[in-house]
């Protein structure tokens, strides 16, 4: 049997080469791909978006494009009111009843009725290019009659409905694309290059440096769109300041104070009638005297008057000024009807002007107490509308408020920041801790409850402008235990020598308690089966009020009121004061 073998032969080589070629083929186009891939994200995103999303007639603020719309009217750029109020002038106000906007400046009372081509600055007629516009329930207000009063200043840009709203003394940095081989960069929405285009700058372009972050600008282009450029590709030029010529209101000193002293008011409480002069003693040390002679007297805005000339004369020979209250009568509803419109609004200051002026007073002391929550800034708009016709006066602006802590129409009503921004100095009725009807016998005014309460109204009005109110009364508490076990609160308020009398009739001697800082007194009386529990205000007190106001810098005390001191006391306060 024979046997055959078979040799396998090798590959030649061109076969292998043809096996080989696929595979390096392969890793080529790999490559390709991949440096294609490498070379697309190096660039960053080619997704494009529209500008300020398709939005129309786009106002820009600050770097930011705000979410309002402008309005233009026989070539009149018109604002929109929320706008405005948002971040121009929170103070700006829009009235109801007369359909107007009022702007408020230190020396002005601007109305602008809508639909009408006439204003009124002060009460004088202007006309009108454009009269503010109601569209769609938004109010428009002309720029023109703007740009003096706000200092604002307007760039129309070019190629899209945009404008830039800059205000008087901003800083513009202005800077120019720069590109190699002169190629238009993309600008994007955000500061990265994952980030969308919103458009393509061309080298050589002029721009606007808004502000840098991570490498890049912010800028808005001469066509009005905002985006970014890496840093290296925009070069700064210039920049140049924005000026405006803004309208100055005339400097007035009418924050009156005594030289080289702190101001030392009293409050004269004027019930029916005046007092009589001749039986006021001599109060050395006293700067000012406060009598409440005006007073909200129904839903209409009249005024009462209870005012004296003779009184104004007499405090004028003592070398003393007089500012004048003018209250709200306590009356919520009142309160709430008049401060709704503009034109009651203007019926009450007309009145306070013409009384302030037949009198001859030196201020006025505003006393708003007892008002809804829902009127705060109502009553900061009525301030704002009064102040500057009684600065045209010459005359000292002066409001009362509560500690920061209370119920809504005592304390929280209370705009206390805006109102001190208006006013020339203001009244921290620093007392009343414990009220007439208080269910828990104390004092009036303790010292830590006092000096607690002021450091907060501190966070809200410049030490400058405000005075620590100091009672002249105290009350005398009644505890009597009832049969189920609780106790039955009562009190009656007495003036200092009221107390001082009261004390000696039972030959009582006070101590001094350090947890109020002031004399205490306590009397259980058998007869009635009560404890009598007194927190006196007298010397001791007084002092250490005046330390705290000392402490904490302040313009000065008011006190409420006189009458219900001892002769002795003016003296007192005068030495610890000044």
């Amino acid at each position: 049997m024979s046997v055959h073998l078979e040799t396998s032969k090798r590959p030649s080589r061109k076969r292998r080469r043809n096996r080989l070629f696929p595979k390096v083929l392969f890793l080529v186009m790999l490559a390709v791909v991949g440096y294609f891939i490498w070379m697309y994200f190096q660039s960053g995103s080619h997704q494009r978006v529209t500008p300020y999303d398709g939005r129309q007639q786009v106002i820009v603020h600050k770097g930011k494009a705000v979410p309002q719309s402008y309005q233009m009217k026989e070539d009149e750029v018109l604002l929109p009111f929320s706008f405005l109020k948002e971040q121009i002038d929170q103070h700006l106000f829009w009235d109801e009843p007369s359909r107007s906007v009022i702007i408020t400046t230190k020396d002005k009372v601007i109305q602008m009725p809508s639909e009408k081509l006439q204003a009124f600055v002060n009460k004088k007629p202007v006309d009108l290019r454009v009269p503010v516009t109601i569209i769609d329930g938004e109010k428009y207000v002309p720029v023109s009659p703007l740009e003096k009063i706000y200092g604002i200043h307007l760039r129309k840009m070019e190629g899209r409905d945009v404008i830039a709203v800059d205000n008087n003394g901003d800083t513009i940095q202005q800077g120019q694309v720069s590109s190699e081989k002169d190629k238009s960069l993309p600008m994007r929405l955000d500061a990265t290059k994952e980030s969308p285009i919103v458009s393509d700058l061309a080298s050589g372009q002029k721009v606007i440096i808004l502000n840098e972050t991570n490498g890049w600008y912010h800028l808005l282009s001469n066509e009005g769109v905002l985006g970014y450029l890496p840093m290296d590709q925009v070069k700064k030029l210039d920049s140049y300041q924005v000026e405006v010529n803004v309208d100055t209101p005339k400097e007035r000193n009418t924050a009156w104070k005594p030289v080289g002293q702190k101001l030392n008011v009293v409050w004269e409480q004027v019930v029916n009638r005046n007092p009589k002069l001749d039986s006021i003693p001599k109060m050395p040390g006293l700067h000012v005297v406060a009598p409440t002679w005006f007073e909200l007297k129904d839903d209409k805005g009249t005024v009462g008057n209870k005012a004296d000339a003779s009184y104004v004369r007499w405090a004028h020979r003592e070398g003393f000024k007089v500012w004048a209250v003018v209250s709200n009568g306590f009356n919520p509803d009142w309160t709430k009807a008049v401060l709704s419109d503009f034109e009651t609004r203007q019926k009450m200051i007309t009145q306070i002007v013409q009384y302030a002026n037949l009198y001859q007073v030196d201020g006025i002391n505003l006393d708003f107490e007892d008002v809804y929550l829902d009127d705060k800034q109502r009553f900061v708009q009525f301030v704002r509308e009064l102040t500057p016709y009684l600065h045209e006066q010459e005359l000292t602006v002066s409001v009362d408020v509560t500690m920061m802590h209370g119920s809504d129409r005592w304390s929280n009503f209370l705009d206390r920041k805006s109102l001190a921004e208006t006013v020339d100095y203001t009244m921290l009725m620093a007392y009343d801790e414990h009220w007439g009807s208080s269910p828990v016998a104390g004092s009036v005014a303790s010292l830590p409850w006092v000096e607690n309460g002021l450091k907060q109204v501190l966070t809200e009005v410049p030490k400058e402008k405000l005075l620590l109110g100091m009672p002249f009364y105290t009350r005398l508490w009644k505890e009597v235990k009832q049969d189920d076990g609780s106790v039955k609160v009562s009190s009656r308020a007495l003036y200092m020598s009221g107390a001082k009398k009261w004390m000696e009739e039972r030959k009582l001697t006070a101590t001094y308690d350090e947890t109020t800082g002031q004399n205490y007194v306590s009397y259980y009386d058998k007869q009635e089966n009560a404890t009598y529990k007194m927190w006196l205000e007298d010397e001791t007190s007084l002092k250490k009020r005046i330390e705290v106001s000392k402490k904490y810098d302040l313009a000065g005390v008011a006190s409420w009121r006189r009458g219900f001191e001892e002769p002795n006391i003016w003296q007192h306060i005068d030495s610890n004061l000044n």
